[in-house]
């Protein structure tokens, strides 16, 4: 069984959906800073000397369990070339009036 297919698997049991659809914005993050870091030809250990950290902080950064900082996003990307930005949305509302 792939990774993709045990994902598809999970994705049919609701509680399993609905709580990785509440954590979708987290996933879509970290996939983009890796993007940014491999798109810049980075490694975790040559990015972390360029943001003056620790590998592990990167690696940390680019795994679910951390919660960075605005300022920190904003380094990372600034180290792999990139701008960062932030655009809001306003939610639909499931509730009739």
């Amino acid at each position: 069984m792939t990774l993709q297919s045990l994902k598809h698997e999970a994705l049919k049991n609701e509680d399993v959906k609905q709580e990785y659809d509440r954590l979708e914005s987290e996933f879509t993050l970290i996939e983009q800073l890796i993007a940014m870091r491999k798109e810049a030809g980075l490694t975790q250990e040559q990015l972390a000397q360029k943001m003056q950290t620790h590998k592990s902080n990167i690696s940390r950064l680019e795994k679910e369990n951390s919660n960075p900082s605005w300022k920190t996003l904003l380094k990372y990307a600034n180290v792999c070339g990139f701008e960062l930005s932030l655009t809001l949305h306003k939610k639909e509302s499931h509730i009739s009036r």
